[in-house]
């Protein structure tokens, strides 16, 4: 039941329908929660934006009731398209190659958008976006606003804001910001690094308040700002969706994007010898992948002999990957392989949960999507270094499969529901008045 409305706040987010891919979904989510805990949202979006990738059936998933404000913004990727024949489309999208596997005009527009787009290339929405919006607050009478990046541009919208208007300033990074993995791709000069490290602490002690979504992110935030850090993680909802059959096949589902950097060739050997010395394993399996995929995944995937059991799906609706996650047998997380990214929670991890078919998270040790896989009960987790467990976990399941026995009894998901988690960030927001 809906509570009289006791409080708005302005959302300032670049990611909404018809965006698609995972960035949309966190706060399309929370605003659709929000007024059933008394807080009124009001959200601030580009008017012409560029996404990379397009999905018009979230646009139905936006609440009818949601106040929406757009201003100009000037993409410069727009240029890079006509310039690179797309090129820059695939790398906005953060399908970016290896270094050794980029062409010399990808190198370039890396270099560019690394160095010259401080912090990112939506640079150029803040200066019109804090004059547009210095005067909507303060008509409309604004207390508290929320920045959500990537972009992290988006928060030094909310950093000048901040200094000008009196309000509350929320800070949500849906990922960290200079320790991000893609990062290290962009060619970064050294004056670059320092000015990144600059900006982002001068945000983090600058909010009112940080939000992040995983407990390693607010471990790395905390010797920088002695502001509140909340962690708030993403989640799924309940997505209404018709009784769906089991695949035939035994198939291993990958749902999203699948960058270069994420490439497990731990699982790809694991499957080729599990084909060469099992003629049953070979009959039923299929690996199924929906969403873009790096061409170095499909080569290394080609390399290990598998390409005749890969079902590429390519990028689908986001109802149509909701229903892949539930009838494929098996799921697949991936992680990259390094100390960085211990603090990354796919946000495809939520969504599994509610799938409730086994999973298979592969990623660094001790990593914080594995402390959920485990404490949930959902499927299993190993690092880069336990082949020997992967391939005895796989068997596993596979002859369950061959028994009819393939189920998943995982255990307090709930917490994880995005009615649950907007209730935990509507009490934040009202903390801070």
């Amino acid at each position: 039941m809906q509570n009289s409305i006791q409080k708005k706040i302005l959302i300032i987010t670049y990611y909404w329908p018809p965006a698609g891919g995972p960035g949309v979904q966190r706060w399309l989510k929370f605003v659709k929660y929000l007024p059933e805990f008394g807080i009124d949202p009001i959200v601030y979006i580009p008017k012409n934006p560029l996404y990379p990738i397009l999905d018009d059936d979230l646009i139905g998933d936006v609440a009818t009731n949601t106040k929406i404000i757009k201003h100009k913004i000037f993409e410069p990727f727009g240029i890079a398209n006509f310039l690179s024949g797309n090129k820059s489309t695939k790398l906005s999208s953060g399908i970016i190659p290896k270094t050794n596997n980029q062409s010399f005009g990808e190198k370039i527009m890396l270099w560019i958008r690394g160095n010259l787009f401080i912090p990112d290339a939506r640079i150029f929405w803040v200066k019109p976006s804090v004059k547009f919006l210095e005067k909507y607050i303060l008509e409309n009478d604004i207390k508290t606003i929320i920045t959500t990046g990537p972009p992290h541009s988006l928060h030094l919208i909310g950093l000048r804001l901040k200094s000008k208007c009196d309000v509350k300033w929320i800070a949500d990074f849906r990922d960290p910001w200079t320790t991000i993995g893609y990062q290290k791709q962009l060619r970064l000069t050294s004056f670059v690094k320092t000015k990144h490290q600059k900006l982002e602490k001068n945000v983090l002690q600058s909010a009112d308040q940080i939000i992040v979504t995983s407990p390693s992110t607010k471990k790395e935030f905390r010797p920088i700002t002695s502001k509140p850090i909340t962690v708030i993680t993403n989640g799924f909802d309940h997505e209404i969706t018709a009784d769906i059959s089991l695949d035939k096949k035994f198939t291993i589902a990958h749902i999203g994007s699948f960058l270069s950097e994420r490439n497990p060739e731990i699982l790809w050997q694991v499957l080729s010898e599990l084909i060469l010395v099992n003629i049953e394993f070979q009959k039923h399996f299929e690996l199924k992948l929906v969403g873009k995929i790096s061409r170095e995944i499909l080569a290394t995937i080609n390399n290990f002999g598998l390409t005749k059991y890969v079902n590429n799906l390519g990028y689908i609706s986001h109802l149509e990957s909701i229903q892949h996650q539930n009838k494929s047998q098996v799921l697949l997380l991936i992680e990259i392989d390094s100390i960085e990214t211990r603090c990354i929670i796919p946000g495809k991890l939520f969504e599994y949960l509610l799938a409730k078919r086994p999973i298979i998270g592969i990623g660094p040790k001790g990593s914080d999507m594995q402390q959920i896989i485990e404490n949930t009960n959902a499927g299993f987790f190993v690092d880069y270094s336990q082949k020997d467990e992967l391939k005895s976990q796989i068997m596993t399941l596979f002859d369950n499969f061959l028994n009819n026995n393939l189920h998943l009894k995982s255990v307090n998901i709930e917490q994880y529901s995005r009615r649950n988690l907007t209730s935990k960030l509507a009490n934040l927001i009202k903390s801070i008045q």
